[in-house]
């Protein structure tokens, strides 16, 4: 019996599939492989569809696919099979890449539970996962977390699980995650823009952000109306601490005034900070709160490099006190801002055209 024959009457496990594969590569027998090379170079939305593979043709696929340094850069189970079959078939694929688009795959708590048991593979080369639009539910975000949280698991960024998992469980579990001695690796997370966050998700989210074996950079809470001032209070507390490593803040829409300005200003002027990234478009800040924000600015140890402020109901007085705290700060690092959609009136505009002379003046993208 030879190689192509064991493959046809026996069903072998994905580890046993690859070395055979080499093994008739070696003997330049190619008929496998070429036959499934023509739906790694089709187009179109799926390059399975209509089609149903034999165990042999999927473990022919994973071997092509495997020695696709392309692929497994960027592997994206919507080209082939978007579906839990696929995924389960192609897991040594999403093992081995380096990013895994997993996007409007129809996955739901199944492919959680099958996930959860790679990303706890020591063998896995996963950092970014994309799993958007699917029907996980709560009981696949439960399964999910547990291998985010083993310490085998080298993820380091996670995007949205949306719409079909509730907003407790969704910032709860986020929150469980982050503070977790194992999570060191992850850095990114967006599970938590548009979820109902309130100032008791917030509490426990600065507790994660607190936590010295938190590795978090990047932190998107976007869209959340609910967050306001009280839960803004609370996330500085996480954000002004020593072990918080935060870089990148996304605060849009998060009905942020004046009073979370203020314990905002206080978080960007500790010697702590690592936020270099901050946008608070879409948000009523108005003049008193632009003030305040400005004192943080102000501060030599403010970090900050990009900050957005997108409509924010600014006028000439706040951008009076922006242009002051900018030109006060000789140490400043901000190189853009965004003050679009607000009213800066003839004296604002005279100030920051002033600024912008300034040979002291770092700053390089006004707009």
């Amino acid at each position: 019996m030879d190689l192509t024959d064991i493959f046809k009457k026996e069903n072998p496990s994905p580890e046993k599939s690859i070395n055979l594969f080499h093994c008739l590569n070696e003997l330049n027998d190619h008929s496998l492989v070429k036959e499934v090379q023509t739906y790694v170079n089709a187009r179109g939305y799926s390059r399975l569809s209509g089609t149903s593979l034999s165990p042999t043709q999927w473990s022919a696929l994973v071997f092509v696919l495997l020695n696709s340094e392309e692929e497994l850069d960027d592997f994206d189970l919507l080209k082939y099979d978007p579906s839990e079959e696929g995924l389960l078939m192609l897991l040594p694929v999403v093992k081995a890449c380096q990013k895994a688009i997993l996007c409007e795959c129809n996955l739901t708590e199944k492919s959680c539970e099958i996930l959860s048991s790679a990303l706890s593979s020591s063998s896995s080369s996963l950092r970014e996962l994309d799993l958007s639009y699917n029907e996980l539910q709560d009981s696949g975000v439960e399964l999910l977390s547990a291998g985010l949280e083993n310490p085998s698991c080298k993820l380091e960024k996670l995007k949205k699980v949306n719409h079909c998992i509730s907003k407790k469980v969704l910032h709860l579990k986020t929150c469980s995650v982050l503070s977790r001695k194992y999570s060191r690796s992850l850095k990114e997370i967006s599970l938590l823009s548009n979820c109902g966050l309130t100032e008791k998700g917030c509490a426990a989210l600065a507790s994660a952000l607190s936590s010295k074996t938190s590795s978090l950079r990047h932190l998107d809470l976007s869209y959340n109306e609910t967050l306001q001032d009280s839960g803004m209070m609370m996330l500085s507390a996480g954000l002004g601490n020593l072990h918080c490593k935060v870089e990148t803040l996304r605060l849009r829409w998060c009905n942020i005034t004046e009073k979370g300005c203020a314990v905002l200003a206080s978080a960007l002027s500790s010697n702590s900070s690592h936020l270099k990234k901050l946008n608070l478009s879409y948000n009523k800040l108005q003049d008193s709160g632009v003030k305040l924000l400005s004192a943080g600015l102000k501060n030599p140890h403010c970090k900050l490099e990009t900050v957005s402020l997108y409509n924010c109901s600014i006028t000439d007085e706040g951008f009076a006190a922006l242009a002051l705290a900018l030109k006060s700060n000789p140490s400043s690092q901000l190189r853009e801002l965004d003050v679009i959609g607000n009213q800066p009136g003839e004296s604002g505009v005279k100030l920051f055209s002033d600024l912008l002379e300034d040979p002291c003046c770092k700053l390089e993208k006004l707009q």
